[in-house]
């Protein structure tokens, strides 16, 4: 579900926003001013959300929408790690199957604490509280 339709131009750094499909942070905006016969165009660099290491950039029309997802910040409890981390939301006690990045993934034990985001129905662990 999209939270909001954005034109290009209004994409500021630290906007998320969808590319093909997954969710992107903005990282640098370059606006070039309009022409004697065009409209101004919009370069943004944007990095992965979900995989950190995925990078895109985009040039756009100035007035061409772009999506910005429902990104819902949640807290649970860790209660197995593995191959993918187990754990129980802190509000509704459902328990998850969650990616998590290899660096987090070394400091987690039983019983600790993370913050978990829910982006258009892809869950990952972000960082541990």
């Amino acid at each position: 579900m999209v939270l909001k339709i954005i034109n290009a131009t209004e994409a500021k750094v630290g906007t998320n926003i969808i590319v093909d499909g997954e969710a992107y942070t903005v990282r640098k905006v370059d606006i070039s001013k309009t022409g004697k016969h065009g409209h101004s165009k919009c370069r943004i660099e944007a990095i992965g959300i979900i995989d950190d290491n995925k990078k895109k950039i985009l040039v756009l029309p100035g007035h061409e929408r772009v999506e910005v997802p429902m990104i819902d910040k949640r807290k649970g409890q860790v209660l197995s790690v593995g191959d993918r981390v187990s754990i129980m939301d802190m509000e509704s006690f459902e328990t998850l199957e969650v990616d998590c990045p290899e660096d987090i993934k070394q400091q987690l034990t039983g019983e600790a604490n993370v913050e978990y985001w829910d982006i258009e129905g892809k869950k990952i662990i972000k960082r541990k509280v």
